[in-house]
């Protein structure tokens, strides 16, 4: 089954079409029966990816970006949209809140009362306001239940999931994203019902919940939503990552699996970190080595891709995808030597 080709400086290979490439990256993915509590169809063979463990490695982190947005909200700290009579008299400290990924930076306009905040399973009241996200995005009043449900898979609806898991009940808030240059987001967490944290879940729930986003993710992937696809697996990696070590075998494909999906979405490095998990566990696992030779060829680590892409070969010598993504990084590394040949014939020539 032929894999996924990158070029090796991290553009398109203009001797073969993107959606070609991307057809080859599909079609390496791992196939196993999904098992789902209730299938509407009979388990058929689907696609699995995952996303980093890491909450900081979901997406590229952003601290510059963050810290900008930190220096615009203390600047702008006199300016509201709401009444001034609900404004804190000055801003602290504890009145920003900031996403541990870099997404957004939350400053607190009315403070919420009680300790509690949404968990798994809440029923949230909201009123969301001039989230830049196109008509799919929420405007006015409306109920989401954390944990559930297909607005989760929307960018719009992970940032509002993030957001209502650190208010309290009554709590009105404005969002700054990066790049975002408009006005302030805003997001009222009017009420919620009660919810559960992961540690309350029993092994079987978690297991459960973690095949359900699975089987979403792969639904999304085949759809062509890489995006939605490694959110869904970030989900079901992180319920499994609750569980006693080694863990659950799903841990290895979902790691494996979200180094592709991380190379559709232009993350090379984020895919090298997916493919060092799964190799941790399993060395030769074929795959993975494949993956991580792209990632690295992506990011100019012509050395490093050359091992891997090698090792790829040792174990199974036609692997076609292999041989010509070996190629294609063979031919950069002429390219390097000659460009650095030319550069030392100018400085000493």
């Amino acid at each position: 089954m032929e894999t996924p080709a990158v070029s090796t400086t991290g553009e398109k290979d203009t001797s073969q079409p993107q959606q070609q490439w991307e057809k080859n990256l599909r079609e390496n993915f791992d196939s196993v029966t999904q098992i789902r509590q209730q299938p509407r169809d009979p388990p058929t063979e689907t696609l699995e990816l995952g996303v980093s463990p890491d909450p900081a490695s979901q997406i590229l982190e952003n601290t510059q970006g963050t810290e900008k947005l930190v220096a615009e909200l203390e600047g702008d700290s006199h300016k509201s949209h709401g009444s001034t009579s609900q404004m804190p008299q000055a801003l602290q400290a504890s009145d920003l809140w900031y996403c541990p990924d870099g997404s957004f930076v939350k400053k607190i306009i009315i403070r919420g009362h009680g300790l509690d905040k949404p968990k798994l399973g809440s029923c949230c009241r909201v009123l969301a306001l001039g989230f830049p996200f196109g008509s799919g995005s929420p405007e006015g009043w409306t109920e989401l239940t954390m944990g559930v449900g297909p607005w989760r898979e929307e960018t719009w609806g992970e940032l509002i999931e993030k957001c209502l898991e650190s208010m309290c009940q009554g709590e009105e808030a404005e969002l700054q994203l990066p790049g975002h240059s408009g006005p302030p987001v805003r997001l009222t967490l009017a009420s919620f019902t009660q919810g559960r944290d992961s540690w309350e879940l029993e092994t079987s729930e978690k297991e459960a919940l973690a095949r359900e986003e699975r089987a979403r993710g792969t639904e999304l992937f085949r759809a062509g939503n890489a995006e939605g696809a490694a959110r869904c697996y970030g989900r079901a990696l992180r319920l499994l990552l609750t569980l006693p070590p080694p863990g659950p075998p799903e841990r290895t494909v979902l790691h494996a699996n979200l180094a592709a999906c991380q190379l559709l979405l232009g993350q090379p490095q984020l895919a090298a970190q997916s493919c060092d998990r799964v190799l941790e566990r399993e060395p030769g696992h074929l795959k993975a080595l494949y993956r991580r030779g792209v990632a690295q060829a992506a990011l100019g680590n012509l050395e490093k891709a050359t091992a891997d892409l090698k090792k790829v070969l040792a174990i199974d010598p036609k692997n076609r995808a292999a041989q010509e993504e070996l190629g294609k990084v063979v031919i950069q590394g002429k390219k390097q030597d000659a460009g650095l040949a030319q550069g030392l014939r100018k400085m000493f020539g």
